[in-house]
């Protein structure tokens, strides 16, 4: 499990991580670059200072001396010195230089056997910092050049600047505290507000919340709880609705067979009249609960191994001829519309006899002579219609007749024509009503 932190923590993490990295970064590159510069000039400076320095040790050296004020180094800013020292290391002689420090450098190398050259090294002294080398005379056997480049000023410049560096990197840090306290407390307020906003919804408290925030991204999810917000007041109102009807068609039927039923025990009902009413009850309440069935699993994703092409003018004539004794009862004609082609869709056989067969069943509902069904290919669909020309559907009721539970006037439970809507949808389609000379639903699937 990861560890947790708080916003605050994480910015300021970041922030002085960044920085900090950065000028320890430069800081570093700084000082190797500085020190590899100046190694490489002061290594020249010391070699020429050794060649004045034997030359001048070989002649007059008041006549030679001017060689080592000749030439002063850029980057010191001072000239080369320089002392002569025995095998043993004692001093002989100050070629250049003050007395003093010649003979303190000196002494750094007095009672050593010398032998061969010694290589640019840096000593530091009470008197200051200087860089070294030593180098045998290639005039007097036995005998050793010490040049040394006074590095004291250069040395001062090196620290002060470092110390500069840790001063701004100091400063880097207490910028990167105050700006992620302050960055943190401006992310961190609309995080608890959308954190309490969402809390609000968890409990049951369905009711949005004006709010603004400066950053677009917090602005956008506040708009998006705002509308699950209302589209879960709008669930729970349909689900209340839901209930409401549930029990109320469920208990119309169950209240006329108990009141049958208990008329037969009291012998106050004839038994056979009393028995076919229970039965029809019975029929209308199974029927319910089969449709009700039906519409919890409708709307699921499709088993790909259940469905199978058909040819959907097939459907359509095998639903009219299992309702064709309702239609004739009515005094119906049914006409058929359909392509001499075969309309092929993917649909299992069972979804889409509930589809035609609900749609059919409402048309029979409210037509007065004639109900016609068309099936076609349209583009890269099937289309198909059901159309009857009876009163057509009320502007009022014409945008809820795929409701839930919603029933217009003459409707049976308010389940039939939602099922036909969840089926169209869960086969990637889509269902219609219009009026024209009647009601006319019109029906989109894809084709196999």
């Amino acid at each position: 499990m990861k560890k947790q932190r708080h916003i605050q923590t994480h910015v300021l993490l970041t922030l002085v991580g960044l920085s900090c990295g950065l000028l320890l970064a430069v800081v570093l590159v700084f000082n190797l670059s500085i020190r590899s510069y100046i190694r490489s000039r002061v290594s020249q400076q010391l070699s020429t200072v050794s060649d004045s320095a034997s030359q001048t040790w070989q002649g007059d050296m008041r006549e030679r001396k001017g060689r080592f004020d000749e030439h002063p180094d850029r980057v010191t800013g001072t000239r080369g010195s320089a002392v002569v020292l025995d095998g043993e290391g004692r001093l002989l002689a100050v070629l250049h230089g003050d007395e003093s420090v010649g003979g303190e450098l000196a002494a750094c190398f007095a009672g050593k056997k010398l032998s061969g050259d010694i290589p640019y090294r840096i000593i530091k002294l009470e008197s200051g910092t200087y860089a070294v080398s030593v180098r045998e005379d290639p005039f007097v056997r036995e005998n050793y050049l010490l040049s040394y480049v006074d590095m004291t000023a250069l040395t001062a410049f090196t620290r002060r600047v470092n110390t500069m560096l840790a001063v701004i990197i100091l400063a880097a840090i207490g910028l990167s505290v105050f700006l992620s306290r302050r960055f943190a407390r401006t992310l961190s307020k609309p995080v608890r507000e959308l954190t309490d906003f969402a809390v609000q919804i968890g409990g049951g408290k369905l009711e949005t919340r004006q709010m603004q925030f400066e950053d677009v991204e917090f602005d956008q999810l506040a708009g998006s709880m705002n509308h699950m917000v209302t589209e879960l007041k709008d669930a729970k109102q349909k689900q209340e609705t839901f209930f409401q009807n549930v029990s109320h068609e469920l208990r119309t039927p169950l209240t006329s067979i108990r009141g049958n039923a208990e008329g037969i025990v009291c012998g106050i009902m004839e038994p056979k009249a009393a028995g076919r009413v229970i039965l029809s009850e019975s029929d209308k309440l199974g029927g319910l609960v089969e449709e009700l069935l039906y519409l919890s699993r409708v709307g699921r994703s499709v088993p790909t191994d259940t469905a199978r092409p058909l040819d959907l003018r097939e459907v359509l004539s095998l639903c009219a001829f299992e309702q064709r004794t309702e239609a004739e009862g009515k005094g119906l004609t049914i006409s058929y519309v359909f392509d001499d082609d075969p309309v092929m869709c993917a649909i299992r056989e069972q979804d889409a006899q509930r589809l035609f067969g609900n749609l059919l069943s409402n048309a029979i509902r409210y037509a007065r002579k004639e109900i016609r069904l068309t099936c076609r290919r349209e583009d890269d669909a099937s289309f198909v219609s059901v159309a009857d020309d009876g009163p057509g559907v009320s502007a009022e009721d014409l945008p809820h007749v795929f409701e839930r539970f919603y029933k217009g006037a003459g409707g049976k439970h308010g389940i039939g024509l939602s099922i036909a809507r969840s089926v169209a949808e869960s086969y990637h389609g889509s269902i219609g009503v219009k009026n024209k000379d009647g009601a006319v639903f019109e029906v989109r699937l894809p084709l196999a």
